[in-house]
């Protein structure tokens, strides 16, 4: 097999353009000579990359497997010449994708923690919702995804591609605003009135939680749904609004049920319980990525949870 560099690079440079024309022009060449490198590519291989037929431009299923190799043969090789003019990648930054909620009210004291244990630790974070999250370290795009377990979700990831470490264990819990008297705004207790729900859309991770655990519950036809969003602090702050009720993980709700701003609409029964797990992708070889998942087995249990 004879491989040049500049084609991985091009195949680094198509995956994220999606469109031969504005890779090409990323890459300095004209549209025919880097579609001509890109069938060189797959020539040298032996296998079609890129599907030409969708618009934009996509990559095959063993595309996209290869990308995750092209990519970490080019990091490697960029790594490997700034070793040797001098440039230290030590402090290079970690690209951390998580769920919304997870990000903004668990990563923060997590994080915290864990650099305790560890020592410093520049990281970038990436915001978003649990699909996207996923796909970015399917494609090597993230070095490390914060995200909920859930054994019955399509997105299941295969434990020998993206090993994971369970760093903590919450509940999402039903809330409500208050009453003048303190009392929920809305209650699940009873069976006789309706009960404004703040749902999950169903494309979110947590808002199949919910559903699962409601599915066979009467609860479920005393349920009306006045507002959906697929983000936890979204529901959250409806329900401080006096809304409806609404499922949260509690390390999202703990402040404001301190603070009086929400209490729990509904005994414990109707807890649901969330493990949270920290992910990486097997085959990506970045040095920093390889150091910290080391040091990470090494730590006591309890250093790894929030």
């Amino acid at each position: 097999m004879n491989l040049e560099t500049k084609w991985l690079e091009d195949l680094v440079a198509l995956a994220a353009a999606r469109s031969f024309s504005a890779a090409a022009r990323k890459r300095y060449v004209t549209q025919p000579a880097f579609s001509r490198r890109i069938r060189s590519l797959e020539q040298a291989v032996g296998a079609r990359l890129v599907d030409r037929s969708t618009t934009p431009v996509s990559l095959t299923a063993e595309g996209q497997l290869f990308l995750i190799t092209a990519r970490n043969l080019v990091g490697q090789l960029n790594e490997c010449i700034h070793h040797l003019h001098g440039l230290e990648s030590a402090n290079e930054k970690l690209d951390v994708a998580a769920a919304h909620s997870l990000a903004l009210a668990f990563y923060p004291k997590w994080i915290s923690r864990l650099q305790k244990g560890v020592g410093e630790l520049p990281t970038r974070l990436l915001a978003m919702n649990v699909g996207d999250a996923t796909r970015l370290l399917r494609e090597g795009n993230c070095d490390l995804m914060l995200a909920y377990y859930d054994p019955d979700a399509n997105m299941q990831l295969d434990s020998e591609v993206f090993p994971s470490f369970s760093i903590g264990h919450a509940r999402m819990i039903p809330v409500s605003a208050p009453s003048e008297e303190g009392a929920p705004l809305f209650s699940l207790e009873g069976d006789k009135t309706d009960v404004p729900y703040l749902a999950y859309t169903s494309d979110a991770l947590l808002g199949r939680s919910v559903a699962t655990m409601l599915k066979n519950n009467p609860l479920r036809r005393r349920l009306r749904i006045v507002y959906e969003t697929a983000m936890a602090e979204g529901l959250k702050a409806m329900a401080i609004q006096g809304s409806g009720v609404a499922w949260i993980p509690d390390f999202s709700a703990r402040d404001d049920l301190q603070a009086g701003r929400l209490v729990r609409a509904g005994g414990d029964q109707w807890d649901i319980p969330l493990e949270v797990r920290l992910y990486r992708c097997s085959l990506v070889h970045k040095p920093g990525v390889e150091q910290l998942w080391r040091r990470l087995q090494k730590l006591p249990r309890d250093m790894l949870k929030a």
